[in-house]
């Protein structure tokens, strides 16, 4: 499926793509693998991608730009450093905030 997906992106040639939840539940290594074939596309191809996500990490991953929703509203906008390490806005900082560490093993 991810070559038959990459295949239709290049022939189609699209200016502009748009992944709404691409990775959700997904295990890790299918998760890796489709963001590691859309960050080569973007590149690639030179596509403005518009990464629709509740993942966190995700975004942080995938994004050159962020933008916080909240009821359909843009509370903040800004480059995914600036999101991730001085956000803004009360709701950024509280999403930001609510993101599991990663377990020490």
């Amino acid at each position: 499926r991810l070559v038959g997906s990459e295949m239709c992106i290049r022939d189609s040639n699209p200016s502009v793509l748009i992944c709404d939840e691409p990775v959700s539940s997904l295990d890790l290594s299918v998760q890796s693998q489709i963001l590691d074939l859309l960050n080569s596309l973007k590149e690639k191809l030179n596509l403005t991608m518009i990464f629709v996500s509740h993942d966190l990490s995700v975004v942080k991953s995938i994004s050159d730009d962020v933008m916080v929703l909240k009821k359909g509203k843009i509370v903040e906008k800004n480059s995914v450093d600036n999101i991730f390490n001085h956000p803004a806005e009360e709701y950024t900082k509280e999403l930001i905030s609510s993101v599991p560490s990663p377990i020490p093993v």
